[in-house]
């Protein structure tokens, strides 16, 4: 029987190679480093590539007011307050569940958040002294239509009027609903 051969071992890199290799990798990390920072021209205005392409159809005039409109907002930069704020935005359709519960979670927290209920089908009656007055325009809501995006509009509309709001929580009374926005995109 014939013995099988023995693996053979790979021969170490000269050490004329291995400087070779470290110029280049080097070389490679400081153009992608280049890069990185200094993008080509054409790469200069990350607005335009946000914004979606021009339709082959005509706009219409609140299309073309709001390109206008989000292209100024997302070229303007970020207004950074000294008492940043969380949003708190409730979208339910009557009285709030578990006020007094969320009494004790805002408890100690005074001046770091808002509240903004959209009640949607009767006006809530407020246990808590938290909510009262804290009610905004309401239209009725059903579950799944285009009303349910109105409201919460509506509740992110009238949260951005307070500056000082830099985070925005949207809670509803169905937990599939729940969402989280912020004001802190990835630049």
């Amino acid at each position: 029987m014939k013995a099988a051969p023995l693996p053979r071992t790979r021969a170490a890199a000269s050490p004329r190679r291995r400087a070779w290799i470290l110029a280049v990798a080097a070389l490679v990390s400081v153009v992608v480093v280049w890069a990185y920072h200094y993008p080509p021209q054409h790469y200069a205005s990350p607005v335009s590539n946000w914004l979606p392409v021009e339709p082959d159809r005509e706009l219409t005039d609140d299309e073309r007011a709001s390109r206008v409109v989000f292209g100024h907002i997302l070229s303007t930069p970020p207004v950074r307050s000294r008492g940043s704020k969380i949003a708190f935005m409730f979208l339910t359709p009557g009285n709030l569940p578990f006020e007094k519960l969320w009494e004790k979670f805002f408890e100690g927290h005074e001046g770091r958040y808002t509240i903004y209920v959209h009640a949607s089908r009767e006006k809530p009656e407020h246990v808590s002294r938290l909510f009262i007055g804290r009610d905004i325009h309401s239209d009725k809501v059903q579950w799944g239509q285009i009303s349910m995006v109105d409201a919460e509009r509506r509740l992110l509309a009238n949260a951005l009027q307070d500056i000082d709001n830099q985070h925005f929580v949207l809670l509803s009374d169905r937990s599939t609903e729940y969402s989280l926005l912020t004001s802190d995109f990835p630049s």
